[in-house]
Parts: structure tokens; sequence; C-alpha cells
């Protein structure tokens, strides 16, 4: 049953370009809790509660590919009782949504160094990709323990392993070499990243992937970042004049 006075949602894609690949910076939870006089770990609820209407709305907007920085290699840093709290959130999360997921046909995998996680972690990881591997509609990415530095030396590293055993010469390095050994070699690079609470940084998220994403911020908080906000940014993607260090199509610059 419709709220009254509750907007209702329409998906017109028409005319209206929608990035295959996306990326959001799920950024401004503790503000928004700050803000209420609630803990920390209330902002983290309701931003992990978020992601599930972000991913439906993405789905019907027909993104094909949606990664979003969840839990980055500096969160760590965080007290102790706060992060314990965010990997708890992170397993009732799955174990709760997976099957909304699936009605969506929403498929799940998980970036970043999951190797180095707890094993409860580890776990949840790989049942969610197992569990969700057939689904065909959207591709939900979640970078999880990810840092973009990190994962430009990890793929350094395997092409230098390579290099050391003769596999190949220094002089064979191409971009597209490194490219393949990066963690989700087969995602398409964001052509759009958002991020929400106002701040115009990057933080170590897809820094390889983004050399040519369009970027789009918003004062809204993560956790109130909702349709019209996702809408506003597509209509803005619409009209940008992507020229990947070339000349405009519509006039010389």
């Amino acid at each position: 049953m419709a709220i009254l006075g509750q907007k209702k949602k329409t998906y017109d894609t028409t005319g209206l370009k929608v990035p295959v690949s996306l990326g959001v910076i799920m950024d401004g939870n503790g503000r928004w809790a700050k803000k209420r006089l609630l803990p920390r770990s209330a902002g983290h609820r309701a931003g992990a509660e978020n992601l599930k209407e972000l991913c439906t709305n993405c789905g019907n907007y027909g993104v094909k590919y949606l990664t979003v920085y969840a839990f980055s290699t500096e969160n760590w840093s965080r007290p102790d009782d706060e992060v314990h709290q965010l990997m708890e959130l992170f397993v009732e999360f799955w174990e709760r949504y997976d099957p909304e997921l699936e009605k969506e046909g929403i498929r799940v995998r998980f970036t970043g160094d999951i190797d180095s996680l707890p094993d409860n972690i580890k776990e949840v990881c790989r049942r969610g990709e197992e569990r969700s591997k057939n689904r065909t509609k959207m591709q939900l990415i979640v970078a999880f323990n990810y840092g973009g530095r990190r994962e430009i030396e990890n793929a350094c590293r395997r092409i230098a392993m390579d290099v050391k055993e003769g596999k190949i010469a220094p002089e064979d390095i191409t971009e597209q070499m490194i490219s393949d050994n990066m963690y989700m070699p087969d995602v398409p690079d964001p052509e759009l990243i958002i991020r929400p609470s106002g701040e115009l940084r990057l933080s170590n998220f897809l820094l390889w992937e983004s050399a040519y994403s369009e970027l789009w911020t918003s004062e809204c908080l993560w956790p109130d970042f909702g349709y019209d906000e996702l809408t506003q940014a597509f209509r803005d993607f619409a009209g940008r004049d992507r020229r990947f260090g070339g000349l405009s199509k519509n006039k010389e610059s």
C-alpha cells in the first residue's frame, strides 16, 4: 500500500544514459547518527539498510555492475568495538537480505583482501558468491577490506613474479596486463562514481579503475541517499561530455 504523499518511483530511461558500471562510496553514516544523537552503530545499520534500496533502484534503472565501498583497509584503525559491530552487521545483512537480492536477480561478489578477513566473514563471502553465481540482472560488487593502493600493489607483485619466472619480459608489461591482474578484471571500469556526504575525494577507492570515471557528489549523507539523489546523478551523468583526454565531440577545447 502506498504511503499518502509518497512520490511514485519511475524508472524511465528514455533519452537517459545510465552507466553500465557504477561505483558508490557509502559515506556519512557516523555523521547521520551524530545529527540524531544516536550511537555510530545506528548510523552503520541505517547505511546497511539503505544499500538494499540502492540495489533495487540501480537494478530498475538498468545498471549492470554496482561496486560499493563498504569497508576499507584503513577502517581497521577505528575503535575495536566499532569494527566488531561492523563485522556483525556484515554477517546479519547478508543472511537477512540475500533472499530479496535473489528475487531481484542480483549476483553478489566481494572484492578486496578477502583472505585476510576473519574466518566467519570469509565464509559469508564464499556462501554469498556461491549462492548468487547464476543471477544475471545485476552484479553487486562489495569492496570489503579494500584499498586501491593495495590492489595495485598486489597486481604489480603478480606481474613481477611472472617476470622473475621468465614468463614475460619487463618490456612486455602493458596497461591491459595490469588491468588483467586487478581483483575484478572482468568488471568494466566505473563510468560514474557517486559520493554522498559532501566529501570530494576518492579515499583509496578504485584508483586504477577510476582513471576516466565521472564523479558526482552530494551533501546528502549516505543513509538518506535515495531514489531522488540517484536519479539526479544519472541525469547529470547523461549531460556530461566524456572525452577521455581527447577533443569534445561538440567543440574543440
